[in-house]
């Protein structure tokens, strides 16, 4: 998997999959610049608001061994994340791993040099095999140029579009987007499209939506007055 960059480091992978009866997996850390790196790491428990904003609260349930890794230039360590409280639910868990680097000021021709502190994001998903998303999208128009997707996940994982397109019965394509998100599990999360045409007409049309599992779903949608 291709590492994420943040300025000066890498992680990989950039998202942690884990079934209910692994304890830990491993996570590694890279230090793409020539000085030394500090780096923390906090695990934090993920909920979404109604809005789909992010609702992130600090844990214990699981710790990353160590949680301070100093990197020399061009360094690289391997650490692990492991799960302290057994998962029990048969609804996926989800967590963000969010690993800063810990900023010094450090002299520089007699004057202090301030360091801006990095911090990648990584969501962790504790996944039961039966726990599947289960997506329902409609079409809300604000104006006659402006549409939006509304979807709401109703399963018992995540739901990630990638991508919308509205077309019309006959196929022609009226409005898209390629800006999604994560639709965590119980939530409802309002996506821009974009018009291609002046005008969107009233009437049934399809709302076909890519998920980042490689599933397409269609939906039949009725464009309001």
């Amino acid at each position: 998997m291709t590492p994420a960059y943040s300025g000066v480091f890498s992680v990989s992978p950039v998202r942690i999959y884990m079934s209910p009866k692994e304890k830990a997996v491993a996570v590694t850390i890279t230090n793409e610049s020539d000085e030394e790196m500090v780096m923390q790491a906090d695990l934090y428990v993920w909920k979404q608001k109604p809005n789909g904003e992010d609702d992130l609260t600090l844990t214990e349930d699981m710790f990353l061994s160590p949680p301070i890794i100093k990197l020399a230039g061009k360094g690289r360590q391997v650490v692990r994340l492991a799960r302290i409280r057994p998962a029990k639910s048969d609804q996926q868990l989800t967590y963000r791993m969010i690993v800063r680097e810990v900023p010094e000021a450090k002299p520089n021709n007699d004057q202090v040099q301030l360091q801006i502190a990095l911090a990648f994001s990584m969501p962790v998903f504790i996944t039961p095999p039966a726990a599947k998303n289960k997506l329902n999208c409609v079409i809300e128009k604000d104006t006659t140029k402006t549409i939006s997707a509304i979807c709401e996940n109703t399963g018992s994982a995540y739901a990630r579009p990638l991508d919308f397109a509205l077309t019309s019965l006959s196929g022609n394509t009226l409005a898209s987007s390629d800006k999604g998100g994560y639709i965590l599990s119980g939530i409802k999360r309002n996506f821009g499209l974009e018009s291609l045409g002046k005008n969107l007409p009233e009437g049934m049309a399809k709302l076909t939506v890519m998920l980042d599992d490689g599933t397409k779903h269609i939906f039949d949608v009725n464009l309001p007055e």
